[in-house]
C-alpha cells in the first residue's frame, strides 16, 4: 500500500518552485533590461540612437509639437491611463458590494496598487536625478551640458526632470496585468504583458522623437514598474498561481 507523501516531504519542491519562478519572472527579465540600460548609459547608445532620430528630423526636434505625438499619444495616451485604472477602480468598489465580483478584490486590489506605486516612484525619482532632456542639451540645440546620472550636477544649471520616463512608465505599470491574468486568467497573462509592453514602447517612442527622452529613461521606467509589479505580486500572494500550478503537476507526476 503506497503511503502519502507528508507535506515536510512536498516542502524542498515547493521552495525549489518558488525560487525557479522568481528566477524565470523577476530576476532574469530584470538582468536583461538593466544590461540594455548599462549598454545605452554606459556606452553611449542613448546619444547613437537620439543622433539618428535627430537626423532624420532634419537636425530638429521636428515632432516636439507635432499633433500625433504631443495631443494623441502624450495627452490622449496620458488621459487613456486615467480612464483605465479609473475602470479598475469601479472594478473593485463593485467587488465590496457584488458577491459575484468578491473573488476578483484582491487581485484588483493588486493591479491598481502596483499601477500606482510604480508611476508614483518613477515620478519621485524624476524630481530626484535632476537630468536633462535631450531636447535641452546643446548637442541637440538647447543650450545645457549633458550630465550623467551620476555625475555632479551644478547649481547654476537649475531643475531637471526627465529620468526615469513619465508617460513611458505609465504604460510599462500597465505590465502588472501579466500577474493579474496569472492569477483570474492564466491564458490571457501573456497578451496582456504583450499589450502594456507595446503601450509603454509607443508612448516611450513618441516621447523620443519629440526630443522628451532618450531610450535609457524608458527602459529605466520599465525596469521600476517590473520590480514593483513582481515584488507586490510576491507579497500579496504568496503561493502564486504559476507555482501553485507547477507544484500540483508536480505531485500528480
Amino acid at each position: 500500500m503506497s503511503q502519502q507523501p507528508t507535506s515536510t516531504a512536498l516542502l524542498p519542491v515547493a521552495e525549489r518552485n518558488r525560487l525557479s519562478f522568481v528566477g524565470r519572472i523577476l530576476l532574469i527579465p530584470l538582468l536583461l533590461i538593466i544590461v540594455g540600460n548599462l549598454l545605452l548609459m554606459a556606452g553611449n547608445g542613448d546619444q547613437w540612437l537620439a543622433d539618428q532620430l535627430y537626423r532624420l528630423e532634419g537636425n530638429q526636434w521636428a515632432f516636439k509639437d507635432a499633433w500625433w505625438t504631443s495631443h494623441l499619444i502624450h495627452k490622449g495616451g496620458r488621459n487613456l491611463t486615467w480612464f483605465v485604472a479609473l475602470l479598475v477602480m469601479l472594478g473593485l468598489i463593485r467587488s465590496t458590494m457584488d458577491a459575484r465580483w468578491r473573488p476578483l478584490r484582491r487581485s484588483l486590489t493588486y493591479l491598481l496598487s502596483s499601477v500606482a506605486l510604480s508611476t508614483s516612484i518613477v515620478a519621485l525619482l524624476k524630481s530626484w536625478t535632476h537630468m536633462d532632456c535631450p531636447w535641452d542639451l546643446e548637442r541637440y540645440g538647447g543650450l545645457r551640458p549633458f550630465i550623467g546620472l551620476f555625475e555632479q550636477r551644478p547649481v547654476a544649471l537649475g531643475h531637471a526632470a526627465c529620468f526615469p520616463a513619465g508617460h513611458a512608465g505609465s504604460g510599462y505599470a500597465w505590465v502588472a496585468l501579466f500577474f493579474f491574468m496569472l492569477q483570474v486568467r492564466p491564458q490571457w497573462r501573456w497578451p496582456a504583458l504583450g499589450i502594456s509592453l507595446l503601450v509603454g514602447m509607443v508612448f516611450g517612442l513618441a516621447q523620443q522623437l519629440r526630443g522628451a527622452h532618450f531610450a535609457s529613461h524608458d527602459l529605466g521606467s520599465l525596469v521600476i514598474s517590473w520590480l514593483v509589479a513582481t515584488g507586490l505580486y510576491l507579497w500579496m500572494f504568496p503561493s502564486p498561481a504559476a507555482l501553485s500550478h507547477t507544484t500540483s503537476a508536480g505531485e500528480r507526476a
